[in-house]
């Protein structure tokens, strides 16, 4: 009788802890699909206690390609959808996935390859006229092949190149990765690759890598962030989600994603529109 007693006391506190105002304020999450350059350049880490903080809401992530992060929405397994690629993002409003897009912030893209330069591109801003040497050269270039924002664009700049790529050629490997990974095999390889700045500035395994073109107005880098339409998928938690978005625009998210640096070189610029 006093080992039921007990388990009955034990059962009806769990049951409190559970319905308990802290476990509920606890409970309040929301799921975020993103890229690998917001997780793996740091970002993350450093914005979203403070935003937890501020706002009481914990922000889980899952950080993939754009291409993933976007099916994830279409899907409606993620509550936001933050991402950086503005032509797909533009049609994931359309077709009615998200009903708006919010600017946040932007950086840029840089081409990344050995000191000993083989394909002789070091010095030019002309992302294009780049990798048209490195397709005479028959250098090695790593792409990330995975649907990224940065895949995306690395395509529109081979296209605008004029050349067609393939994995079938063997200077040209795809990795299916994210860009951590990606430039771990192009430091490995002695490779080329298109990055992003905010990764490269948080990767430590260079190797004989450098910064080879940057400046091309074309290689810009913007992000947006958009709530997956709760009117299509019910279980979007609208409220908490419109919550995170209206931070990462407000004065003080702006501030915060500026405040990011690593080496005192700031990796993200906050754009919003006001």
């Amino acid at each position: 009788m006093k080992k039921l007693f007990q388990s009955l006391l034990l059962s009806l506190s769990i049951l409190g802890l559970i319905f308990s105002p802290n476990a509920q304020a606890q409970e309040k999450s929301i799921l975020v699909s993103s890229t690998t350059s917001t997780e793996q350049s740091g970002l993350f880490g450093y914005i979203l206690p403070i935003f937890k903080m501020k706002s009481g809401i914990d922000v889980k992530v899952v950080a993939v390609g754009t291409g993933q992060a976007l099916d994830i929405g279409r899907r409606g397994d993620a509550d936001v959808v933050f991402v950086h690629d503005k032509p797909a993002e533009e049609q994931f409003v359309q077709d009615g996935y998200a009903t708006k897009r919010y600017e946040v912030m932007y950086n840029d893209f840089i081409l990344i390859g050995p000191k000993s330069d083989p394909a002789k591109v070091g010095g030019g801003k002309d992302i294009q006229a780049a990798l048209q040497k490195i397709a005479v050269a028959q250098a090695p270039f790593i792409s990330r092949g995975d649907k990224s924002g940065t895949h995306a664009a690395e395509l529109r700049y081979w296209k605008g190149a004029g050349i067609a790529v393939s994995p079938s050629q063997p200077w040209y490997k795809e990795t299916g990765s994210g860009m951590g990974p990606a430039l771990n095999t192009a430091s490995a390889m002695n490779g080329y690759i298109l990055a992003d700045r905010g990764t490269w500035l948080s990767f430590k395994n260079r190797g004989d890598l450098t910064i080879l073109v940057q400046g091309d107005p074309k290689l810009f880098n913007q992000y947006g962030v958009m709530l997956v339409n709760p009117a299509k998928f019910p279980s979007v938690k609208k409220a908490e989600g419109q919550a995170f978005i209206d931070w990462l625009v407000s004065k003080n998210g702006q501030d915060v994603i500026a405040s990011y640096q690593i080496g005192g070189e700031q990796l993200f610029f906050p754009n919003a529109k006001k």
